[in-house]
């Protein structure tokens, strides 16, 4: 075996072992804010991926400003309140809709983007995309960017939240080739499970204890406990000097609106 064949065969296996390492899933997690210190990703194993690809789990933690977003895979009938009370409180929010949600609730969106939230991709079909090849990626959120556009107007969709948590250093390089700022979160609780609601004190408790400076919260819209918190969340945070803020501030590409 010549030196060239020998070079020619390690430098195959090393490209195949870094695209398979280019594949390895991750479930996002984070340790918990509590009593308003910062929550931290630094023992998740995946830090050095979503720093490389500026994608968002924090703002800027010197400023008490929270920013708001919405999982919306389908509608349980607590939108509108929300809508109402974010309308009413002056908040805006950022909604992660699936293909499923633009299909069935077009006045919906039509509702948010009227309103001045922002609506996000959470794929076509919420699949787990770190499973799926990069043509199928592109496929997922391009449908959901143009039936969104075509129902509401809304030109440009630069966010975006992985399905179910779950991506990898060739998912996030993928969607932010394709104009996507990966949006994960900062602040959460078990709030999907629409046969587990525990009352509205629940969720803000939940919610509040976790409080911090810089703060993604993600809520899911199907939960009726926190359509019922949720004007109270937003004045308990007020009163802690929090604001509420636009996603577009943390976006590394977009304008940053005036404050």
């Amino acid at each position: 075996m010549t030196f060239l064949t020998v070079f020619v065969l390690i430098l195959s296996l090393f490209t195949v072992h870094a695209a398979a390492n280019q594949d390895v899933p991750y479930h996002f997690g984070f340790k918990k804010s509590k009593g308003g210190q910062l929550p931290s990703i630094d023992q998740e194993g995946f830090k050095g991926i979503v720093d490389k690809h500026e994608a968002i789990f924090l703002g800027d933690t010197s400023k008490k400003e929270l920013f708001l977003t919405f999982d919306n895979g389908y509608e349980n009938g607590f939108t509108p309140r929300i809508l109402d009370i974010l309308k009413e409180k002056k908040v805006p929010a950022t909604f992660f809709v699936t293909g499923h949600y633009v299909k069935d609730q077009p006045e919906l969106l039509k509702r948010m983007t009227a309103e001045g939230h922002i609506i996000g991709n959470h794929s076509w079909s919420h699949p787990d995309m770190t499973q799926i090849s990069n043509e199928r990626i592109k496929e997922e959120l391009d449908k959901v960017k143009q039936a969104v556009a075509e129902v509401t107007g809304q030109k440009e969709m630069a966010f975006l939240r992985p399905p179910r948590g779950i991506f990898s250093d060739r998912t996030l390089a993928v969607s932010k080739k394709l104009g996507y700022t990966n949006v994960f979160w900062s602040i959460a609780y078990k709030d999907w499970d629409t046969k587990a609601q525990k009352g509205w004190k629940y969720a803000y408790d939940s919610v509040l204890a976790q409080l911090h400076p810089g703060a993604v919260i993600l809520l899911h819209s199907v939960s009726r406990d926190n359509a019922e918190a949720l004007g109270k969340i937003i004045d308990a945070a007020r009163a802690q000097g929090y604001e509420f803020k636009s996603l577009d501030l943390l976006s590394p590409t977009l304008p940053h609106p005036a404050p």
